[in-house]
């Protein structure tokens, strides 16, 4: 028999203190993408506690804990990161950074403690849970070729894959204790992009003697934007977006041999993606070849679209509206930023929602991946409490 959303609420009333002991323990001492390791010795050591089984070692700090509860059921998996990003934090908190460069500055440290929560409370109530439950905490999200892809890469979910999966994250967007949700298409595919037109440099008072790359770079970064302005069809979102653009040499009077560009391509079309790919090389190489340069093109494939199944994420949807309140479940937009949990959700249905973390008294919230990025703590009894909702719900 389903637990009722009371007792999930006690049960998290309970346990909250720890949990936000163990946030904080994470927030103090950030490991870098797939350098998690004392990150995943601490959360195997509250586990062996706890008595809940789990296997480690996946990608070297990944961790599966598995809950198999009383009733016959489906197999479905929840997961979280472990990773943080090399940022100097700027926040004066008790329990700030500790590590110099280092932050969870994208609230990694609230899923990955949520997550625990939420398999404990699950592990207390196996007893009326149908099925097998997996809880995964996952390396290295921040990083290509992103953790997700290499656990799925290392069979860590075993030969069968679970029925579902679901994942939270933080949304400075929304106040705590309260969600965001997008059924289907959500976010999209982000891949970097790297060109280097190669000219001919010399003096720069004699440019009829020399090939400019600058030249040339200003007239391909315009054409580049083409490709979203006149050649994607405007019902898939598409955004270029060229960040860095450097000379390699030249100076006031010298006009330089190479410059290099580096930029993103996102869309939600995995289809149009590839053949973007095609437009930005052939584009690249024309231009190159009309002024008599020549230029290389690599683009590295990057995380796919994420698409939330429909049918579990109305469940979802459902299940959050019965556990917080219709006021607290908000509808949210689609996002041209990327996730590597859209590996799982190529390979399973998947359901990725957004848990608000801005502070409700006025203070001002600062975007994820800025070094003054915090999170009001009450939002940690939201994410405990509907993740172990959603895990004990058959």
């Amino acid at each position: 028999m389903t637990p009722e959303p009371q007792k999930i609420k006690a049960l998290v009333s309970e346990i909250l203190p720890y949990i936000t002991g163990v946030r904080r323990h994470l927030h103090r001492f950030p490991e870098l993408s797939f350098e998690e390791h004392e990150s995943s010795a601490y959360l195997t050591r509250i586990l062996e506690e706890k008595g809940i089984p789990f296997t480690n070692g996946w990608v070297k700090t990944g961790i599966v804990a598995t809950v198999v509860g009383a009733h016959p059921g489906p197999r479905r998996a929840f997961r979280a990161e472990l990773d943080a990003l090399p940022i100097q934090e700027q926040n004066q908190l008790t329990y700030q950074s500790e590590v110099p460069g280092k932050m969870h500055a994208c609230g990694h440290d609230v899923h990955a403690s949520a997550l625990l929560g939420a398999c404990m409370i699950a592990h207390q109530c196996k007893a009326d849970i149908a099925g097998t439950l997996e809880f995964i905490f996952q390396p290295g999200e921040e990083k290509l070729p992103g953790g997700a892809s290499l656990m799925l890469a290392e069979k860590a979910l075993g030969n069968d894959l679970p029925e579902s999966i679901i994942a939270q994250h933080v949304f400075p967007d929304l106040p705590a204790g309260h969600v965001g949700i997008c059924p289907g298409k959500y976010m999209a595919s982000s891949d970097e992009i790297y060109i280097t037109l190669t000219g001919k440099g010399g003096h720069g008072a004699l440019p009829h003697l020399c090939i400019d790359p600058i030249v040339i770079a200003a007239e391909l970064i315009t054409a580049l934007q083409q490709l979203v302005a006149r050649t994607a069809n405007p019902f898939l979102p598409s955004v270029l977006t060229l960040g860095k653009i450097n000379s390699i040499g030249g100076a006031t009077n010298i006009i330089p041999e190479q410059v290099a560009i580096e930029g993103t391509f996102r869309t939600m079309d995995e289809a149009w993606r590839y053949e973007a790919h095609r437009w930005i090389e052939n584009t690249t190489q024309g231009i190159a070849a009309a002024h008599g340069a020549s230029a290389t093109v690599e683009i590295k494939v990057g995380y796919p679209c994420l698409n939330n199944d429909e049918s579990l994420a109305q469940k979802v949807k459902s299940a959050m509206v019965t556990f917080l309140g219709e006021d607290k479940v908000h509808d949210i937009p689609k996002r041209m930023t990327s996730e590597d949990f859209a590996y799982f959700a190529q390979l399973m249905p998947a359901c990725f929602y957004r848990l608000g973390v801005a502070y409700t008294d006025g203070r001002p919230a600062h975007g994820v991946h800025s070094p003054y990025f915090e999170v009001d703590e009450k939002a940690l009894e939201t994410a405990i409490g509907l993740m172990a909702w959603l895990a004990v719900l058959p």
